[in-house]
């Protein structure tokens, strides 16, 4: 009885090894057959006189790239890479391998690119969206500060180590970084991120940057400047001048729902249920479907003391948003008071 089990078992085994075999025969069979169809057909048939032309192979992986044939595109690229290794098929290869999810390869790949290519800082920051990605941040920014150490002025470099230490909460320095960026390019990208971490910090610089952010020749002032101007006010208390700018973001953008909220909140710390409910339940007709907004008008009601509305806001809120923990303890509180 044993030995029948085993014979089974090993028969079985067989089966599965040679099922495999086929799929891999049909799979490599397949990807033939794609490669003899237009418009990839011209290029084979090239690469079939000329096999050690690396360019061909690179323009066939284009287009395999942009059809969505991504995996054939990533056999051409590594092909293009063996024959004539080079920045420009590195690039391309990297962006390939990051598509198919092959992250270890291309961590390796770009590793030898920085080795190799060492004026060019893209290879260095790709692999630095990596190890984020990853939460290799460590990694991450001693890749930034090799850049730094190497180009002092490399604005792109300060501001991306900027972000990454305000994400690890080292907000000092964080700001001290993305000063340096936007001192050396003062660029909307860079002074936004400042802003905000100046705002969160209460620093008095906000409005200062906010007001140059939105520059003098154009028509309309910068909304997120406007709208982070509106939060430092209201961060530091003066909840008037903080209303004022929320209202200009409505003015200019009367979608924009993170205004309506702030300024829903601010009437909530004044007590003031009814202007409170009115502004966020404006919130709800321009974006139904933002948790926070029905949370924070669930705390306008529960404030005027309607309970059953407040709970009502609340299950939307967690409805919305399954890991809204604020919303599910205020309902579980409601729902013991009864």
């Amino acid at each position: 009885m044993e030995r029948n089990y085993y014979i089974f078992t090993l028969f079985l085994l067989v089966i599965i090894l040679a099922g495999c075999n086929f799929f891999d025969k049909n799979n490599n069979s397949e990807n033939e057959k794609i490669l003899k169809l237009p418009p990839y057909d011209v290029l084979t048939d090239s690469i079939r006189l000329l096999p050690g032309n690396a360019d061909l192979y690179e323009q066939r992986a284009l287009l395999l790239s942009q059809n969505g044939f991504h995996d054939l595109a990533g056999n051409d690229y590594k092909k293009a890479w063996e024959l004539n290794p080079n920045e420009t098929t590195a690039i391309s290869y990297v962006s390939n391998l990051m598509i198919t999810g092959k992250r270890d390869e291309a961590t390796e790949l770009l590793k030898q690119c920085i080795t190799h290519y060492p004026a060019n800082t893209g290879f260095k920051k790709k692999l630095a969206d990596i190890y984020i990605n990853e939460g290799k941040k460590n990694e991450a920014r001693n890749i930034y500060d090799d850049m730094i150490r190497q180009d002092s002025n490399d604005y792109e470099a300060w501001y991306e180590k900027g972000i990454l230490l305000a994400h690890l909460n080292d907000t000092a320095q964080a700001i001290s970084c993305l000063e340096t960026s936007f001192r050396i390019q003062p660029l909307q990208l860079s002074g936004l991120a400042l802003a905000n971490l100046y705002a969160e910090t209460k620093n008095k610089k906000t409005p200062e940057l906010c007001d140059a952010l939105s520059k003098p020749e154009s028509p309309e002032p910068l909304i997120d400047a406007v709208f982070l101007k509106g939060v430092y006010y209201s961060n530091i208390h003066d909840y008037s001048k903080a209303i004022d700018q929320f209202n200009r973001c409505i003015t200019l953008d009367w979608k924009f729902t993170e205004a309506y909220l702030e300024k829903g909140i601010i009437y909530i710390e004044q007590k003031d249920s009814k202007n409170a409910i009115s502004t966020l339940t404006l919130a709800t007709t321009v974006s139904n479907t933002d948790p926070d907004v029905y949370f924070w008008l669930g705390r306008a009601f529960e404030l005027e003391g309607n309970k059953q509305e407040a709970l009502n806001n609340y299950l939307r809120a967690a409805a919305l948003d399954r890991n809204f923990t604020e919303a599910k303890e205020r309902i579980k509180h409601l729902q013991n008071l009864d």
